[in-house]
């Protein structure tokens, strides 16, 4: 019998073994998370549990935009989900920047920081950080890829659509698409 097949059935034993990333927060801290997340983030416990999530974003303008688009989007029951660009801590990817799906669920959703249950999922085997992007570029693309509007993306944003449409061409011409459907193609692709 395998070491994994004697683990109690238990709570503890789910939340550690779970095939996503798990991290319980409070107040944008790590309180604690699963191995799986480690594994994503190339990280220790000691790196993470205790730590701001801000160490998981490649800035820090991103970190303070992803928790205000937390506390503008939370759905009903407090739930939230996007795909962001993410940076791994340690080993030989450290400081690399990779796409992550994360989805998770405020506790109080009238208080969206004050704790959470958030699930992380690597995407870098279907989607890679092509070129060098932006931060707000990083954004935009992560919406244009969920197929939203120039309108959507800067209601979502706090940005005039305008401003979304100079993102837009400016991912074109890294990208060398000639249509938005041909972008998030090359994007996905990438």
């Amino acid at each position: 019998m395998s070491a994994i097949a004697e683990l109690p059935l238990d709570y503890r034993t789910a939340f550690d073994q779970a095939p996503v990333g798990l991290v319980m927060s409070r107040h944008r801290l790590i309180v604690d998370c699963n191995r799986q997340v480690l594994e994503i983030f190339g990280a220790t416990r000691d790196d993470l549990v205790g730590h701001s999530f801000e160490r998981l974003y490649p800035t820090h303008d991103e970190f303070e935009r992803t928790g205000a688009r937390i506390i503008a989007s939370l759905g009903p029951g407090g739930r939230y989900a996007d795909e962001r660009v993410m940076k791994r801590l340690g080993g030989s990817a450290a400081g690399e920047l990779f796409w992550c799906h994360v989805s998770g669920r405020a506790l109080d959703p009238s208080r969206p920081h004050a704790a959470g249950i958030w699930s992380f999922e690597d995407l870098s085997a279907q989607r890679r950080v092509g070129c060098e992007l932006t931060a707000r570029e990083r954004e935009i693309s992560a919406l244009l890829i969920d197929g939203l509007t120039s309108k959507l993306i800067g209601k979502k944003l706090g940005i005039s659509p305008r401003t979304v449409d100079v993102y837009r061409a400016r991912l074109m011409r890294k990208y060398s698409a000639a249509t938005t459907p041909e972008l998030v193609h090359k994007m996905l692709r990438a």
